[in-house]
């Protein structure tokens, strides 16, 4: 079953990289209108929704969420995405969603928040599974396919690419990535990250490999790169 969670006003950049790292699919309504909303709605109901309160008129997006909070079949969880200065409006009006993000939107904590409150809502095929650009990883099994293919890895090579997987777009320094994955305990060098990197591409293949982004002189991050960016050792 596809799981489809409610997107306003739309679903671009950041918020629509946040749905795919998730796995979820966004139903996009263009506006706050309730019948725009129940015309997109499947026969299941919707997983969640994601209101960008800062796409659009915040009293419209507010009785947006009452709406959909009230009605005969409520929709739950509700994340709001915000801009700072609405943060004062949010008093008073709790119960209308379980959520917020806070922009400039960053891809890692929209999927990060959008997991974890479909996890808790009881949708636990969300939770345990993590698919990018032809990677799949089941996070309950501990396998990783690529475009279909079992990749055999090692227990800290699955740490390692779980890690990066679920944290997509972000920079991490090797240090960082020794203490988070490895552990604070552990006295190898960075070196060891470059090695577990590597092995990673050559695993993942030619066609893959690119998942994988070295950023000059800081580290590592999975996702595409930018501009001045390289993916070579």
């Amino acid at each position: 079953m596809i799981d489809v969670v409610l997107c306003v006003p739309s679903c671009d950049g950041p918020i629509r990289k946040a749905f795919e790292v998730t796995g979820v699919t966004p139903a996009v309504a263009s506006t706050g209108r309730l019948n725009e909303v129940i015309a997109l709605e499947p026969a299941d109901g919707f997983a969640g929704a994601v209101i960008n309160a800062a796409g659009f008129p915040f009293t419209e997006a507010m009785n947006l969420c009452r709406q959909l909070r009230h009605r005969d079949r409520p929709v739950s969880p509700i994340i709001l995405l915000l801009d700072h200065y609405q943060l004062d409006d949010l008093t008073f009006r709790e119960d209308l969603f379980d959520d917020f993000v806070v922009g400039p939107f960053d891809v890692s904590e929209v999927a990060t928040r959008l997991r974890h409150r479909l996890r808790r809502a009881g949708n636990e095929t969300v939770a345990a599974r993590v698919e990018h650009g032809g990677l799949a990883m089941n996070l309950e099994t501990y396998q990783a396919t690529i475009a279909g293919r079992v990749m055999d890895l090692t227990y800290m090579e699955y740490e390692l690419l779980r890690f990066l997987a679920t944290n997509p777009y972000r920079v991490f320094t090797r240090e960082t990535l020794l203490s988070r994955v490895w552990g604070y305990e552990y006295y190898g060098g960075a070196r060891t990250v470059d090695v577990h990197v590597r092995r990673l591409r050559a695993k993942l293949g030619e066609e893959y490999a690119h998942l994988i982004q070295t950023v000059r002189s800081v580290g590592y991050r999975f996702g595409a790169p930018s501009e001045g960016e390289s993916d070579e050792d």
